[in-house]
């Protein structure tokens, strides 16, 4: 039994198929709110993305400076270490 892919068919959602109109008017009409409710969808997905993004960047910017303060609590300068990534701390009041 082949599927609608397999038959080189697209596949619409049932509720979808039944709204479909006959009349050419009303399917470029159809057609029109389709397309505009697409480029909603898309353009709300789009903000929670560039928001999300950002956030994210907002994030990381905090984790490096709690690095760079924890690093300087503790002794260790960014850019110590040996080629095998070793990280080497100063003496503290020794």
């Amino acid at each position: 039994m082949t599927t609608q892919l397999e038959r080189g068919e697209e596949s619409v959602p049932q509720q979808e198929e039944e709204n479909i109109p006959e009349d050419a008017k009303d399917l470029a009409t159809y057609v029109q709110n389709l397309l505009s409710q697409m480029q909603s969808r898309f353009q709300t997905m789009a903000d929670s993305i560039l928001g999300r993004i950002d956030e994210m960047g907002s994030r990381i910017d905090e984790l490096e400076k709690s690095i760079d303060e924890l690093m300087e609590q503790t002794g260790v300068k960014e850019g110590d270490g040996t080629e095998s990534g070793e990280v080497t701390t100063t003496s503290r009041g020794e």
